[in-house]
């Protein structure tokens, strides 16, 4: 028996990532995660669960957070996305990941990059209003290692200081 090969469709895309357009071309199923990840070679965006519950893909998509895993390449095209390697401006870390520096707010590190990039979102949008708020909006993101009061105690430090713009 003969089987004919399906061509998988693909797709010309030019994503917009930290600041430089790149165009791509990938196969239509390609995910924003992926796409960064192996195409980019952009590796601080994480896949955790790969389905959308962890939270370590985290990234922003025009100032608003969105889970890279659960979002295709192809939609992102004339979006501005930013990842946790786009935060850092001259050298200099985010007043978010200094925070998380100074608190210890990781572990193993491997939900970093995605809390950091919530903690970015939830500042901008001015919803660190007391603890409870900052576990609520960030509760889209996992830490298996239980770092979450120190994640806490990093966003309440950057809110703190005015930064609800951050």
């Amino acid at each position: 028996m003969v089987h004919s090969q399906t061509s998988v469709p693909r797709v010309g895309v030019t994503l917009t990532v930290n600041g430089v357009d790149h165009r791509l071309d990938l196969d239509s199923r390609v995910t924003l995660l992926d796409a960064l990840r192996d195409a980019l070679e952009l590796t601080g965006t994480k896949k955790g669960c790969d389905q959308g519950a962890c939270g370590a893909c985290t990234v922003m998509a025009d100032g608003r957070r969105i889970l890279s895993c659960l979002t295709l390449a192809a939609q992102c095209e004339g979006r501005e996305i930013t990842t946790v390697e786009g935060l850092a401006a001259g050298g200099a870390l985010h007043p978010v990941q200094e925070a998380f520096v100074r608190h210890d707010a990781f572990q193993c590190g491997y939900c970093t990059s995605g809390q950091i990039m919530s903690a970015v979102c939830l500042l901008a949008e001015r919803r660190a209003g007391s603890d409870a708020d900052i576990r609520e909006f960030m509760s889209g993101n996992l830490c298996r290692c239980g770092a979450y009061p120190n994640i806490v105690a990093a966003i309440r430090e950057v809110a703190g200081a005015g930064g609800g713009d951050a």
